[in-house]
């Protein structure tokens, strides 16, 4: 994406470090059973969260914690098995990825896939990134079918 296709004010290297630790948080959410509020004032008070975007941070926490059960359900459409038996790493990737899609009209559905794989390659196993673009790939032609259509794949 270059400068003149960015939303006004917005620091992609500050969301891309949002999204990475969106998904640790995520991820500790999953496993940890803690309530949302709790996770993200334990994240907040973490050093290397003043040099992402707290705002967007927050803001997919939230959504994925609010959305859970119409973005799973999305997700579970386009997956081989139950949301419980996938990865978490990549579980929590896709209901990333899924809440963008559906709620983030402002991101790019290329730059919610290109971010969601690039942390699912940092952080999950190592064919686990094709296993997300196919399903966040076939939730940007659902939710997002007019900018799917015309922006092609």
């Amino acid at each position: 994406m270059n400068h003149q296709n960015r939303p006004e004010g917005v620091d992609l290297a500050a969301r891309s470090r949002s999204r990475r630790r969106a998904l640790q948080a995520i991820y500790a959410w999953q496993v940890g059973g803690n309530r949302m509020v709790k996770v993200i004032e334990q994240f907040r008070h973490e050093q290397d969260m003043e040099i992402a975007d707290l705002e967007y941070f927050e803001d997919l926490l939230r959504g994925v914690e609010q959305h859970q059960v119409e973005l799973d359900a999305g997700i579970r459409q386009h997956i081989d098995r139950e949301i419980s038996e996938v990865d978490p790493i990549e579980r929590a990737v896709m209901r990333i990825g899924a809440y963008e899609l559906r709620y983030r009209p402002d991101v790019p559905y290329r730059v919610i896939i290109n971010e969601a794989l690039e942390v699912n390659k940092r952080f999950g196993a190592d064919q686990g990134h094709t296993y997300v673009n196919g399903v966040l790939d076939k939730l940007a032609a659902q939710w997002r079918e007019t900018e799917f259509r015309t922006k092609g794949r």
